[in-house]
């Protein structure tokens, strides 16, 4: 039996690289050879905390971020072949159960998940191949292909929070999710309020698009500094993208009457917030949360970085080997300011 070297996810802050079989696939399965797997703030979190609930339970292959090339394909697909460079999504839904047909692809009951990118080999099961995986453009690198995942997330919570030409949108948090939303929104033709805990991370941000830039302190400060950045009002929409439940409680002062707040950011489990009933009553705040992706916004992601709106270059600030990756979680659980990193199996 052929083998290979993956990372397997054992639990809290435990990863290991490790020699095992290469995946068997069915017939209509897809196995891909990674090219490039990204780190992600959601398998941050995994390592910190040794599981997701929803997405992956140890011991597990880990990994979602990937772009790589068929070296094999199952004896029912048809739409694929050996040889082509591909990016497949981490998931995709089943079609009949009440939420697809409801159009919440993102919440289907049977939601099926995909680990093992940060691995020689993965294994695209047939749904995935069939609704969630597609062909790279001639001239996209890998590392710009696997960026589509966590951008689908971001153009689907960009679009639900409504963000028009002109709209003043402040942005919490500038990790790499916090700058695609500034990155996008600027494309959308918005003015762009970045609010960070580092100067690092403010001048990313204006690199990115954003318009004014302040450091996230005393609430209070915060307040005040946008209102006097729109006018007196506040912002039009507000996105929290840091999952912090204090900053949630944050985004909502920080609106203009009839403004929406964006809850991106997912936080810890058993967590709560506050807000004022009658500020969101008589002021008719709108909000909102986004969680994770659909089909159609996986293809509209590929588009805009076929567009060149999104580079890996602005996102990915080194590579490593997989062999590494167990330091490379390590740094970024430190909060030092890196973006993402492309492990290189």
């Amino acid at each position: 039996m052929k083998r290979m070297k993956a990372a397997v996810l054992y639990g809290r802050e435990e990863v290991r690289v490790e020699e095992v079989a290469v995946p068997a696939i069915d017939k209509g399965d897809v196995l891909v050879r990674v090219r490039a797997a990204l780190t992600c703030g959601t398998d941050v979190k995994v390592f910190r905390r040794g599981y997701h609930a929803k997405m992956i339970v140890p011991p597990a292959l880990f990994g979602h971020e990937l772009a790589g090339d068929i070296v094999k394909v199952g004896s029912h697909v048809e739409s694929f072949r050996p040889g082509q460079r591909v990016v497949a999504a981490n998931s995709a839904p089943c079609l009949n159960c009440f939420y697809c047909r409801k159009g919440l692809e993102n919440l289907c009951e049977d939601l099926l998940f995909n680990n093992g990118a940060y691995a020689e080999y993965i294994r695209i099961p047939a749904r995935i191949v069939q609704r969630n995986m597609y062909e790279i453009p001639p001239h996209l690198s890998y590392q710009d292909a696997a960026l589509i995942e966590p951008l689908a997330c971001v153009l689907k919570g960009l679009e639900e929070t409504d963000v028009r030409p002109g709209d003043n949108v402040v942005v919490i948090g500038q990790g790499p999710i916090g700058l695609m939303f500034v990155r996008l929104a600027k494309v959308y033709g918005a003015r762009v309020i970045a609010l960070g805990r580092r100067q690092s991370q403010l001048d990313r941000a204006l690199r990115m698009g954003a318009h004014d830039a302040l450091i996230n302190s005393d609430p209070d400060t915060v307040v005040r500094e946008v209102k006097s950045l729109t006018g007196g009002y506040g912002a039009d929409a507000v996105i929290e993208a840091v999952g912090n439940p204090d900053t949630w409680e944050l985004a909502v002062r920080l609106l203009r009457r009839g403004g929406t707040a964006q809850f991106f950011g997912g936080c810890p489990s058993d967590t709560r917030i506050t807000l004022e009933t009658q500020l969101l009553h008589y002021s008719e705040i709108k909000c909102v949360a986004s969680f994770h992706h659909t089909p159609a916004y996986i293809r509209k992601a590929l588009d805009v970085v076929s567009r060149g709106d999104i580079s890996s270059r602005d996102f990915v600030n080194r590579e490593e080997p997989l062999s590494n990756l167990l330091d490379v979680l390590r740094h970024l659980m430190s909060h030092n300011g890196h973006m993402k990193t492309a492990i290189i199996p």
